[in-house]
């Protein structure tokens, strides 16, 4: 009996236009491949890079209580006993009796209960039995192995020999390098709480079912942001940070429909967490219609004091004025990039009916970004292949390319060339035509609209820099 094919969802179009136009490669695809492992191409390293930089000035150099850090990615043994990664950091793992895959346990369960939810049936995770739960892989209903504790760290060892002096383990989170950094840097950058220090980098976990698409990697980039706080005031600091966040994804263009909060049970709490909200978007994932970009937690002061223990080092705060010692409380907002880079490329992908000049309609593809997430902010395009008009757009590109991210594009007709901006995201299309010659302007298309403006070329960086303030 053969199995139906499954419908292409939005995040497939979405993945196969991205592996068709350079935002993202399979890693080591010559070779075969790693699973879920993936390269971010021309296109996709900007659309990273502006996601960063909004997020960085929208969390640390927009306001005077965050301040920035880089900390290593390899760190001590230590640091992750002490935080409780060691020794709490594992999944369930189960493997399928007929075909040996192994999937992690909640996740099986998590897909059976959101599928029953879809029929009106609502039922705990916690509560459907294995023996319910048909193997993703191969169909075979109810056949798995009793559930083993998988430790998702990656260890490394530092120096010649392998022994347990240089056992270090790849961060599964960048906010432990922030936490032993934390007397350094209110004592350097002369903060008191409440104060946050902000960073963006590289974790690692050896996820036992990564995939779709970009959504759950090995390798992945955090935005974390650790907000120091004196106890009793976390829980209004909290709820600050749930609705910046928010309103950041918003403010970026995600549609508010298309995100949700989710708060966590507390039987389900990390071993850290006094509260967690989650922001989730509705990728419409098999089994899953909403999807985790970032987490909001409430750390209390675990974090701080557990590694005051563990390292004899006091990492309480003493405020001079009311005589008052304590250990601050941690607000955390958490980010992954790529799930945000994902959330913005679905969410801004578009097909749409436009007229053709000869009659009928026609499906554009268009990716509304907005403009300062656009990977290529300006696109130059000579009306033809001219020996005049090439060097005039190509000089007009190399003056923009001062101020933005530009492309410069002669290969076939001008449709075809807008065309192939539209779906990339590019706000602004520059038209060198023969007119341009004579009068010494230009055609401007807007993406969205498609709407034309002739532009003298003394005007135009003027004019795009109106339109694009802030990128």
């Amino acid at each position: 009996m053969k199995r139906a094919v499954a419908k292409a969802t939005k995040v497939d179009t979405v993945a196969n236009l991205c592996k068709r136009r350079g935002l993202v490669y399979p890693s080591g695809e010559i070779y075969g491949g790693t699973k879920s492992a993936w390269d971010y191409g021309p296109l996709g390293v900007e659309l990273k890079e502006n996601i960063k930089k909004q997020w960085w000035r929208n969390m640390v150099t927009s306001r005077d209580d965050v301040v920035g850090l880089d900390s290593s990615i390899i760190l001590p043994r230590q640091v992750w006993v002490a935080s409780g990664h060691v020794s709490v950091f594992n999944d369930p793992l189960v493997e399928c009796l007929n075909c040996h895959k192994r999937h992690r346990q909640d996740h099986l369960q998590e897909a059976f209960a959101e599928k029953r939810a879809a029929k009106g049936e609502e039922i705990d995770p916690d509560d459907v039995p294995m023996t319910d739960i048909v193997c993703p892989d191969c169909g075979t209903k109810g056949q798995w192995t009793e559930p083993r504790d998988f430790n998702m760290m990656l260890k490394t060892y530092l120096g010649p020999i392998e022994s347990e002096d240089g056992m270090h383990y790849l961060r599964p989170e960048t906010a432990q390098g922030i936490f032993v950094n934390f007397k350094n840097v209110m004592t350097t950058a002369r903060k008191k709480p409440p104060f946050g220090i902000g960073q963006i980098g590289k974790s690692f976990r050896n996820e036992i079912t990564p995939g779709n698409f970009i959504f759950r990697t090995r390798e992945f980039e955090q935005m974390e942001m650790e907000f120091f706080v004196k106890p009793g005031e976390d829980d209004t600091w909290h709820q600050y940070w749930i609705d910046y966040r928010l309103k950041w994804y918003t403010d970026l263009g995600i549609k508010p429909e298309n995100l949700r909060l989710f708060t966590h049970p507390q039987e389900k709490l990390s071993h850290y967490s006094k509260g967690t909200v989650d922001i989730e978007y509705r990728f419409e994932f098999a089994g899953s219609e909403f999807g985790e970009l970032e987490g909001i937690a409430n750390r209390t002061d675990f974090d701080l004091g557990t590694h005051s223990k563990h390292s004899g080092e006091s990492l309480e705060y003493f405020d001079q004025q009311t005589g008052e010692r304590y250990t601050p409380y941690v607000i955390e907002p958490a980010a992954g990039l790529t799930r945000s880079l994902m959330a913005f490329l679905v969410d801004a992908y578009t097909e749409e009916e436009v007229p053709k000049a000869n009659g009928g309609t026609d499906t554009r593809v268009v990716l509304k970004l907005d403009r300062r997430l656009a990977p290529v902010k300006v696109a130059v395009l000579p009306l033809s292949r001219d020996e005049k008009l090439s060097p005039k757009a190509r000089e007009l590109a190399a003056q923009l390319r001062q101020c933005w991210n530009v492309e410069f594009d002669d290969a076939q007709g001008i449709g075809k060339r807008y065309r192939r901006q539209d779906e990339i995201g590019t706000p602004f299309c520059i038209t060198v035509d023969f007119d341009t010659l004579e009068d010494e302007s230009v055609t401007v298309r807007e993406r969205d609209t498609m709407a034309q403006e002739r532009v003298p070329l003394t005007e135009i960086q003027q004019y795009l820099g109106a339109r694009l303030a802030g990128c």
